[in-house]
């Protein structure tokens, strides 16, 4: 099977999965049946396909420019830093504007961009190690949560539990409204992402032979990480933090189908696409009249993922 049939068999594979994730769950049966269907359950999907496609296509874009496959927008701190701009923005009022834009995603997203510029500055860095870019995540990711959870200290107890039910990471509140304002966000950043692609297939054999062969590597790196900043602020601003699908989804395409970008990049989105909604769909069936957020699903998967890498790692 040539390159190009097997991306539309995993096409077809993937919207067939985020379509069927419609219908996991309690009985649709009744008369409010189709309403659920329509109004809930196939809102979710899609929100879960657009979320998940850009998650992980961050987290292999982010891998390929910082050249260490354990750098994802959970792990450098990117996610965190969008969910204290977020945080910080509904303190102020979600309603307010910042130069003319809502204030949710402007927020999110300096405060992912201002976290993923500090990891880049580290990894940039001649002797930075993976050990360093972690640390330096993990650090990053401690100071925002301390600071995070000042500011909902500092607010009423409804705004507080409202903070902190949407800091678990939900699709639970995600109507076609808001679908509606993630899109673009979505279409800028998976677009940009795939037109990096070429200069990511240099890029990936070192920066050195990168730039001989005429690739701009800071405006490379400078526009990859700000479009992995937009597309994570977006998806936090709606649906909250969403840890680690942009470290399960590159991966499991690396074991399959390889780790050239051409491949990696358009692998992960479609996984990540058909990913998320899955887990989503495991949240509503694991327990009785009770759901369990999506980010409390993906943070159980990731976490040991993250333990074997490292592992793993530091065995080699």
């Amino acid at each position: 099977m040539t390159g190009s049939l097997r991306l539309l068999a995993w096409t077809f594979l993937t919207v067939a999965i985020v379509m069927a994730t419609a219908w996991v769950g309690p009985s649709l049966a009744g008369e409010h049946g189709d309403q659920i269907l329509t109004e809930l359950r196939i809102p979710r999907a899609l929100a879960g396909a657009l979320v998940g496609a850009v998650l992980a296509a961050a987290g292999a874009v982010v891998q390929v420019l910082l050249q260490n496959p354990l750098a994802t927008p959970s792990t450098i701190g990117t996610t965190a830093g969008a969910t204290l701009g977020v945080l910080a923005a509904l303190v102020l009022g979600s309603g307010s504007t910042l130069f003319g834009f809502p204030l949710l995603p402007a927020a999110a997203f300096i405060g992912a961009l201002a976290v993923t510029l500090v990891i880049s500055a580290v990894a940039s860095r001649n002797r930075a190690r993976t050990e360093d870019v972690l640390l330096a995540g993990i650090a990053l990711t401690l100071a925002t949560g301390a600071l995070a959870s000042a500011l909902r200290l500092g607010v009423d107890q409804i705004t507080s539990l409202n903070a902190l039910r949407w800091s678990l990471g939900s699709l639970t509140v995600v109507g076609f409204d808001r679908i509606g304002m993630l899109l673009p966000f979505v279409v800028i950043t998976l677009l940009g992402m795939i037109w990096l692609i070429r200069p990511l297939e240099v890029l990936i054999s070192g920066t050195e032979r990168a730039r001989t062969r005429g690739v701009e590597v800071p405006r490379v790196r400078t526009l990859g990480l700000g479009l992995a900043s937009l597309g994570v602020a977006a998806c936090v601003a709606t649906c909250g933090p969403i840890a680690f699908v942009g470290l399960i989804c590159p991966h499991i395409v690396r074991r399959i189908a390889g780790a050239a970008p051409r491949i990696l990049v358009p692998g992960s989105i479609l996984l990540g696409a058909a990913f998320l909604p899955l887990c989503d769909s495991i949240g509503r069936v694991l327990m009785d009249q009770r759901e369990i957020p999506v980010g409390v699903i993906t943070a159980a998967l990731g976490a040991p993922v993250l333990f074997l890498l490292v592992t793993r790692r530091s065995r080699r």
